[in-house]
């Protein structure tokens, strides 16, 4: 362990991406160490694999993927204000929300759609 004040030179990938906010808990980032949805430099990580200034860590979390590039080892959660100081976010831009077409809404009770009703779903949904 470095002296008191010295910045390490690589830290635990879980350790890292608590203090950088990327998971709320230690615990629950370790746990999505081990399911298999961070990777460090591209291989699958495990929560004692060390980081370093440079490495490229992918966090797989609520369906989407987020990019990040090591800028500073820490070992201490910072406040969100100096995360950027710690990581380079290199998560490319959500794809633009495409507008989706109103499907037709029947009245509960209405009972089954009729054969016309059938045709214009199938018709509607591109079948």
């Amino acid at each position: 362990m470095p002296g008191a004040g010295a910045t390490p030179s690589s830290t635990r990938v879980d350790r890292w991406t608590w203090a950088a906010r990327l998971f709320r808990t230690r615990a629950v980032g370790a746990a999505a160490i081990r399911s298999g949805h961070v990777k460090v430099n591209g291989d699958r990580a495990k929560p004692a694999t060390q980081v370093r200034v440079g490495d490229e860590v992918r966090v797989r979390a609520g369906g989407l993927e987020r990019i990040v590039v090591v800028s500073r080892v820490i070992e201490k959660r910072v406040g969100a204000a100096l995360v950027a100081e710690v990581l380079v976010d290199n998560t490319p831009p959500p794809p633009p929300r495409t507008e989706i077409p109103a499907v037709p809404v029947r009245d509960r009770g209405a009972g089954r759609p009729t054969k016309r009703e059938r045709r214009d779903i199938e018709r509607f949904r591109g079948h």
